[in-house]
């Protein structure tokens, strides 16, 4: 195995692949990358057993074809260490891999290619092609409301659901809910079909996505998810259990609705939330006529308090939320104004962008201050 290859080419490809590697792993070969060679390109895979990453890159003067499995992280420190523009050097030495650039030189251990763990082929129930800019936006507008390490495991992640000539995006941690549409002209199923995609796998797939019309191609199969970008193959397990049915939760209308300017809005929640407590994060919302008051206090009997012209008419309303959950979702969505819709002081709040561009909406729980 020899080849040569710039530093800046081999540089984002191994990040990414490495990023797949767990620091503790109980196979010793899942530390490493699996390095193969064939013909003018070589082939990089990284994987936890759960979630898998493949990178292409083209490569100059092979002398010999072959595969070998390195340590990841040494790898890529060693990459990240040269000078941009390095020209690198890789000859298989016995059971070691020499790296030479300029007048460096690293001698890497090696492990066998047949010891590194063999994707089986997956059943495939659905396939279909969209742009990597619609995949990242469903992503970056629903993937923060995921749950982390909760009992219920089904949480633990982003639910995709397959709708004619429609992709969506959930995800839930029991206390909001992020929901995001976008269309997709190459889905024909005649029914939804729904999948789990695990919460590492979502947001290592977020990192390999690009921004734009680039193409990729999505396979969903019984067990697993297939995604082809590029020089890139993505390929995770899928969460084995049943997602709850999360259009019971979306209120369906809403008595109150305030209409105020987004930005505004965020600014005055992120100077309130540093008085907030540091738990829970609570912040009371009080609207009357025209007028938003936040108000936030922690322990120490500190209190902050912001107010901001909004469009409402109706009754005054008080209402409890946590203020990072707020954040969040005015974040996430587009457009210069967000509707925010209550049915009254109890009942959990919904949040979306007010004219018909708005692809997402979010559902927040009140909070008792």
């Amino acid at each position: 195995m020899k080849f040569n290859v710039n530093r800046d080419a081999l540089l984002r490809p191994l990040q990414l692949v490495a990023g797949v590697v767990e620091k503790r792993q109980t196979m010793p070969v899942l530390a490493n990358v699996l390095m193969q060679l064939q013909g003018q390109q070589l082939s990089l895979t990284g994987t936890d057993l759960e979630v898998e990453i493949v990178g292409r890159l083209p490569v100059d003067g092979v002398e010999m074809e072959g595969e070998v499995t390195v340590p990841a992280r040494k790898l890529l420190d060693i990459c990240r260490s040269l000078p941009d523009g390095a020209e690198l050097k890789f000859d298989r030495d016995g059971e070691r891999l020499v790296v030479r650039s300029d007048r460096s030189r690293f001698q890497l251990s090696t492990l066998a290619a047949a010891d590194f763990p063999n994707r089986e082929e997956m059943s495939v129930q659905t396939q279909f092609g969209i742009s990597q800019g619609e995949i990242r936006r469903l992503i970056d507008a629903t993937s923060f409301a995921m749950a982390q390490q909760d009992v219920r495991y089904y949480l633990n992640g982003l639910l995709l659901e397959c709708r004619p000539q429609q992709l969506r995006a959930v995800a839930t941690d029991g206390h909001r809910l992020a929901m995001c549409d976008r269309d997709a002209a190459g889905l024909n199923v005649e029914s939804p079909i729904q999948v789990i995609v695990p919460r590492k796998g979502v947001l290592e797939l977020g990192r390999l996505l690009e921004d734009g019309e680039a193409p990729a191609e999505v396979v969903l199969g019984n067990n697993h998810i297939r995604v082809v970008c590029g020089q890139f193959t993505f390929t995770s397990q899928l969460v084995d259990g049943k997602f709850p049915d999360y259009e019971r939760v979306v209120p369906q209308s809403t008595g109150a609705e305030i209409f105020a300017d987004r930005q505004a809005l965020r600014q005055s929640l992120s100077r309130a939330a540093i008085l907030s407590n540091e738990k829970y994060r609570g912040v009371r919302l009080r609207v009357t006529e025209g007028l938003l008051q936040i108000v936030a206090n922690n322990p120490e009997q500190e209190e902050a308090e912001e107010q901001l012209v909004v469009d409402y008419v109706g009754e005054p309303l008080e209402i409890g939320f946590n203020v990072g959950y707020l954040l969040d979702a005015t974040g996430a969505i587009h457009g210069d104004q967000v509707r925010i819709g209550l049915a009254d002081a109890n009942s959990s709040a919904l949040l979306q962008q007010p004219d018909e561009a708005g692809d997402s909406r979010y559902v927040i729980m009140p909070m008792r201050l």
